[in-house]
């Protein structure tokens, strides 16, 4: 049978800055009346998801912030097809919390609600709200936990779990999010590049985000992820990886975009949240945490989304997307510098030959029973 589709997400701008820290214009908006009017615009241009981020404290160029599982909502509420994806921290969220605001969501959506277990890298917000900032794979264990709590308070009836971050004794949650085939409860994804992560994708998400990558980062990562899941005799979750889209009409139109992007970085921002986040980075146990190999130039998208390389025109994109695909690759992520209107060029110029390659590829061979 065909393989299916690309499916595209893109990043919820529900946080002041844009989604480069840089001063050039970026024709966007942080607040809601300018996200429902792109949530319609993406789903009718081709997206399949968006991802509402969250910080809780103003920082580093995102001085405002709207809450990402409130903000979903309303954006689901606003649409029919789209799927929303809220970002949320473990240890600053209770796992039975979120199911019942899951479940909650996913109803009043009729199905379209997603969560992204985000296992944290700024310190600062842990600390001002007095709450513990745990070691590198530590996080990790607690997110593991969390989903694995999550799944079992939206798929039974007496949910218990002895874990060392989460413990649930005979807990039932009614009414349980709704459920079809392939779908038993809200999809879960989780990020992060470091070893830990990739391990504990396989284990027990449905879907692992990357930042940026190019294809040799992107193709030991699936592999890694790949058989994290088959020491456990699962699926292997879905892959996504993340990318920074800058489309025109011409290649030298986009690359002086880019460098334009860069030349006018907020130094100043850049410079703090590079030293957040590689601090976090540094800890993990063999030194491959998130951010630890960027460049300056590269956490002006802060994560990392110039490596992937869409950048050109649309045929050169689509192009580099495809072959993406033949990696492995099952979703892309994407941010743009001016929303709507480079959404809306995406679906109309981009898109529609992305769907012509994918046309054309093999079909894949089926496994052995």
């Amino acid at each position: 049978m065909p393989a299916e589709p690309l499916r595209f997400a893109y990043w919820v701008p529900n946080v002041s800055g844009g989604l480069v820290t840089s001063t050039i214009e970026q024709r966007t908006d942080w607040g809601y009346d300018y996200n429902r009017d792109l949530a319609v615009l993406a789903e009718n241009n081709g997206f399949d998801y968006a991802l509402s981020q969250v910080r809780y404290m103003a920082s580093y160029g995102a001085e405002y912030q709207h809450e990402s599982t409130s903000f979903s909502l309303a954006l689901l509420l606003a649409t029919q097809r789209l799927k929303v994806i809220a970002a949320v921290h473990p240890g600053l969220w209770h796992p039975g919390v979120l199911a019942k605001l899951g479940a909650t969501a996913d109803h009043l959506s009729d199905g379209r609600f997603a969560v992204n277990v985000v296992s944290g890298w700024f310190k600062g917000e842990f600390t001002a709200l007095g709450e513990p900032w745990l070691e590198h794979d530590e996080r990790y264990r607690r997110s593991e936990e969390f989903i694995r709590a999550l799944r079992a308070i939206w798929t039974q009836d007496h949910a218990e779990l002895a874990g060392d971050f989460y413990r649930i004794r005979d807990f039932s949650l009614k009414p349980k999010p709704l459920s079809s085939p392939g779908r038993p409860h809200p999809e879960i994804f989780q990020g992060g590049n470091s070893t830990a992560a990739r391990a504990m994708a396989g284990r027990v998400s449905d879907w692992y985000f990357s930042n940026g990558k190019d294809f040799d980062g992107v193709t030991e990562q699936i592999r890694d992820v790949r058989a994290s899941a088959a020491t456990v005799g699962r699926p292997a979750p879905g892959f996504a990886l993340n990318a920074f889209l800058i489309a025109r009409d011409t290649e030298a139109e986009a690359r002086e975009t880019l460098r334009e992007i860069v030349a006018k970085a907020d130094t100043e921002a850049v410079a703090g949240f590079r030293g957040a986040v590689q601090q976090a980075g540094r800890s993990t146990a063999d030194g491959k945490g998130m951010w630890q190999d960027s460049s300056f130039e590269d956490l002006v998208q802060y994560n990392d989304g110039f490596r992937t390389g869409l950048i050109g025109t649309p045929e050169q994109i689509a192009e580099r997307i495809v072959a993406y695909k033949r990696l492995g690759v099952d979703l892309f992520l994407l941010g743009f510098l001016h929303y709507l209107e480079e959404v809306e060029y995406f679906g109309e110029r981009v898109l529609p030959l992305v769907r012509e390659l994918e046309a054309e590829l093999p079909e894949p061979v089926p496994a052995l029973p």
